[in-house]
């Protein structure tokens, strides 16, 4: 069963009864005759919070982490700034803790190797949807060595993120970059919720990465293991900017779009499936690795 992704966009007062989550409205100015609505806990992957007065009670937040839920908070221009995830996903977690610490830096540079060409795979595949000449990624993708010692990422980006969107939006891909950076910012967040869920159901640390490294990041393994999966939020941004120039604001009917990620159809072994399926089983095939039972990270590719 495919996990629902819930975006709370209104002030409300989030409870626990009966094992489902209650959105309430109750003394909220304006919104008194708003009915209570709910949604079974086991049936959440991603709950958002986005509107600054939102109220959740413990007991909750209890049964959302017990039951694997990523929480995403948002800050007052209700932008991801935030997430919770469960602390203790998985039966066998120290045994596979201990074999990520313990991973080899060969080990460690053949699976960013094969992040980079899956990634570079995908970004190709995009470009090509809209008759983008992609050759050059394509030979990228194959020429990645391990550890990506020739750069081929950034090289690929270049060209990638010069060529993705159509000239006149004169795109510069920055976090702080203007419109559509701010779609794929939003995009990037819920995908990395996705992502961390996944790895910490596997049992796996996301703050140790394979590649990322970064002393002030929390979520350096999240980070590398969603690079492959960042092209399907690539898709859905350019097929909004084909709709409409109009993207200064993430209205909600851009965040409803971007909020359908985790369900978007991907290829996986030659097979459709939930991206947020798809992702559990990357993070599955990434804890074999690191436990010497498998050598091959499975990475899906665009449709």
């Amino acid at each position: 069963m495919i996990k629902r992704t819930i975006c709370i966009e209104n002030p409300a007062h989030l409870k626990c009864r009966n094992d489902q989550l209650v959105v309430s409205f109750n003394g909220i100015k304006g919104m008194e005759a708003v009915p209570e609505k709910t949604a079974p806990i086991e049936d959440i992957g991603i709950l958002v919070l986005e509107h600054q007065q939102i109220t959740i009670s413990h007991y909750l937040l209890d049964r959302l982490l017990q039951n694997n839920a990523a929480l995403v908070t948002c800050n007052a221009t209700h932008h991801p700034s935030g997430m919770l995830l469960n602390l203790d996903g998985n039966t066998v977690q120290s045994e596979r803790f201990r074999a990520q610490i313990e991973a080899s830096e060969p080990l460690k540079k053949q699976l960013w190797q094969q992040t980079v060409k899956a990634k570079i795979f995908n970004q190709a595949k995009l470009l090509g949807k809209y008759n983008i000449p992609a050759e050059m990624l394509k030979t990228y993708s194959q020429t990645v060595r391990s550890g990506d010692a020739d750069n081929n990422e950034a090289k690929a980006a270049a060209y990638y993120w010069k060529n993705l969107f159509p000239p006149a939006w004169m795109f510069y891909r920055k976090r702080d970059g203007a419109p559509p950076n701010n779609l794929l910012n939003y995009g990037y967040a819920i995908l990395r919720a996705c992502v961390a869920r996944a790895l910490v159901g596997s049992g796996l640390l996301p703050t140790l990465g394979i590649f990322h490294r970064s002393r002030y990041n929390a979520f350096c393994l999240a980070d590398d293991i969603m690079e492959p999966y960042r092209p399907f939020v690539d898709a859905v941004v350019r097929s909004i900017i084909d709709k409409t120039s109009h993207v200064e604001t993430l209205t909600q009917e851009f965040k409803v779009q971007l909020l359908k990620i985790p369900a978007t159809d991907v290829l996986l072994e030659d097979e459709t499936s939930p991206l947020l399926v798809a992702v559990q089983r990357t993070a599955a095939s990434l804890a074999r690795c690191f436990l010497g039972e498998e050598k091959k990270l499975l990475y899906p590719t665009l449709p």
